[in-house]
């Protein structure tokens, strides 16, 4: 009885997240970006004050850490093209801009924080990977662009 009530809440909590947060933010890289933003990166634990305050703590994490898994494996079905397209209008609502942000990502392999840390090792290789590529496109891209003008 205990886990068919604790599993109604997190459903609960994962609905409302998604409807009142996740809703505003248009791609799914950016919804990933988000979402690992709340977690600490000494601790792995999510903080939301919103959240916070309507539910208890464990429900929380459990509810964010699988909405984290579910964004991340959600990106990964989406064919290369859509996840350049995801990645083109997620570094595009950067306050640095896509080049630069691009530029930083690719230096400092920054993506690594948006890896769900229970995903799968191969998952996560091939998110990396997919990212690596990404970005040199969009390096390669650029490079052409100035080139040309």
């Amino acid at each position: 009885m205990e886990t068919l009530t604790q599993l109604q809440q997190n459903r609960r909590i994962i609905q409302d997240f998604t409807m009142t947060t996740l809703a505003g933010i248009p791609s799914l890289l950016s919804r990933l970006t988000y979402i690992a933003s709340l977690r600490d990166l000494s601790s792995g634990r999510y903080e939301h004050a919103g959240l916070s305050a309507l539910y208890p703590d464990p429900a929380i994490q459990q509810a964010l850490e699988i909405c984290h898994e579910q964004i991340f494996e959600k990106f990964l079905e989406t064919p290369l093209a859509g996840q350049e397209a995801d990645l083109r209008a997620c570094l595009d609502a950067m306050d640095a801009g896509r080049d630069a942000t691009a530029v930083h990502w690719q230096r400092m392999e920054a993506y690594r924080v948006l890896l769900p840390e229970r995903a799968p090792g191969y998952l996560k290789e091939l998110f990396c990977s997919n990212l690596r590529v990404l970005l040199e496109v969009l390096q390669n891209n650029n490079s052409t662009a100035r080139s040309t003008v």
